[in-house]
């Protein structure tokens, strides 16, 4: 029977979902289901990877019976999971041997803060291409076996195995045969040397991790395992964190190419090419993809505070019913009025890098009303868009041309277009909006010949918009002039510990 579909696996961090695409990109049918968060001190957040599990492999078998598709039909299966979420599982029963320690997860705040005080910081930033963070997973490996008695002598013994969700997926999916990750994915642990692609001994010496628990790194874009469906042999094909398979599935192949998501915060990937560009404004560098071993890099930039600007406006000041209410209220008025507000809720991230910023509300006059201070909120996530996109030019070299948009705030229509003026750049949204999906999905395919190539791909992708800058020059420079003042009377608020 021919291969007519793809399902993609969206392991997040507070659902698991499945999405069943047919070979023109549209969406068959779709589950979801959440799981369980667990915060069991101030700062610690952890999940079980065995609910992980159970509801990743419920909503797969959700999809298949909704579709009505037979199982012959279905050529491939994709994943794209939660970057950095570390879990730890004994090497013959497959059972977890302590909850998987999420990617927010604070708790190795002062190992991490140990190795920059030991001098390691930039010999970390060298091969890894990331900040000393306990973001990320190396550190959080390191607690697991210093804290879970015996684990570490298990763990040397080559009893136990460590991976990122997508390996903990394809060891389930494999009936625990296939212990391996992908290389985006790994570009995120802190332990791998992301210029020469291999898991790096001193990185795994100064985290004390055993090496014999990593997962083999492959390519993104290949045959791995086989999922039993029904009594069916399935491929898995594609693994990317959900960043990357984000701008894959924003057919971002080039250098120079970028993709922006709205969401809670903003996370801005851009494609570098060949040769990953350290950044001096405070960038994360990282792995694209990698494809038949041919390797891409991307700078990213995250912003802490984007869509949630638009949930402060409705839920703490009441200034909104509904979300979308602040497109209608914030094209009531011609412009801002001299009105910014800058969201430091929690500080700012690139390129100010200043935790000690707070929120602020500048410029306003009795002459101000509750309609600029809604668009003040939404201006202020393409302006911080625009802080971050400018710093990857300035470490790239490269001028963004296109800016390639996914995520719930990208749904307002007033916001892709001051995104659009502000930046002086045309601003794309696909019209399948389920892009880290669709990455995913695209990574499988191009596996198993589903489909032909990344141009095909390319050619494929649709768009429901373009939005094109109408601002003049002056306008615009007196705009983002305002901004920064604005940003410059919120940085350094706080008192220093």
């Amino acid at each position: 029977m021919q291969k007519k579909y793809i399902i993609a696996l969206d392991q997040g961090t507070t659902s698991s979902r499945a999405i069943m695409f047919d070979r023109d990109q549209n969406i068959i049918a779709a589950a979801q289901t959440e799981f369980t968060q667990f915060y069991p001190k101030p700062g610690w957040v952890e999940h079980d990877p065995m609910e992980i599990w159970a509801t990743q492999s419920a909503v797969l078998n959700d999809v298949v019976a909704r579709s009505g598709v037979a199982i012959e039909e279905i050529d491939s299966i994709g994943i794209t999971n939660q970057r950095e979420t570390t879990v730890v599982w004994d090497k013959k029963t497959g059972r977890p041997v302590y909850h998987a320690i999420v990617w927010q997860c604070r708790r190795t705040s002062g190992m991490a803060s140990k190795l920059v005080a030991d001098g390691h910081k930039e010999f970390i930033r060298h091969k890894t291409g990331l900040e000393v963070d306990a973001y990320f997973s190396g550190t959080k490996i390191q607690w697991i076996l210093d804290n879970v008695p015996g684990s570490r002598e298990r763990a040397q013994r080559g009893e136990l195995l460590f991976g990122t969700v997508d390996s903990w997926l394809v060891y389930n999916l494999s009936n625990k045969q296939v212990h391996i990750t992908d290389m985006t994915n790994a570009s995120r642990t802190m332990l791998y040397d992301i210029h020469n692609l291999r898991w790096d001994p001193e990185l795994c010496a100064l985290m004390n991790v055993p090496m014999n628990m990593l997962p083999e790194v492959r390519g993104s874009s290949e045959i791995y395992a086989y999922a039993n469906i029904q009594g069916h042999e399935i491929p898995i094909s594609g693994i990317a964190g959900d960043q990357q398979a984000a701008l894959f599935g924003q057919t971002a192949f080039y250098e120079g190419e970028a993709k922006n998501t709205y969401g809670t915060g903003c996370f801005l990937l851009m494609n570098t090419g060949e040769k990953p560009v350290t950044s001096n404004n405070g960038l994360l560098t990282t792995i694209a993809i990698g494809i038949n071993d041919h390797v891409q890099y991307a700078l990213e930039g995250s912003i802490f505070v984007g869509g949630a600007v638009i949930q402060w406006l409705r839920d703490e000041l009441g200034l909104i019913r509904t979300s979308g209410e602040s497109e209608v209220c914030a094209k009531k008025v011609e412009d801002n009025n001299g009105v910014y507000l800058v969201p430091a809720f929690t500080g700012l991230g690139a390129p100010h890098w200043d935790m000690y910023a707070r929120g602020s509300i500048s410029g306003l006059t009795r002459g101000s009303n509750r309609n600029h201070i809604i668009r003040a909120a939404l201006e202020s996530i393409a302006y911080q868009s625009y802080d971050v996109i400018k710093a990857m030019e300035k470490d790239s070299g490269v001028k963004i041309q296109t800016l390639q948009v996914d995520g719930g705030a990208s749904s307002n229509d007033f916001l892709m277009q001051f995104q659009s003026d502000i930046l002086g750049v045309d601003v794309r949204r696909p019209t399948v909006s389920e892009t880290t999906a669709l990455g995913a999905a695209y990574l499988a395919g191009l596996a198993t010949g589903f489909f032909k190539d990344q141009e095909t791909i390319r050619k494929m992708h649709k768009y429901s918009q373009t939005w094109q800058s109408n601002l003049d020059e002056d306008r615009r420079l007196r705009y983002l002039k305002g901004w920064h003042k604005a940003v410059s009377r919120a940085v350094d608020w706080e008192e220093h510990e």
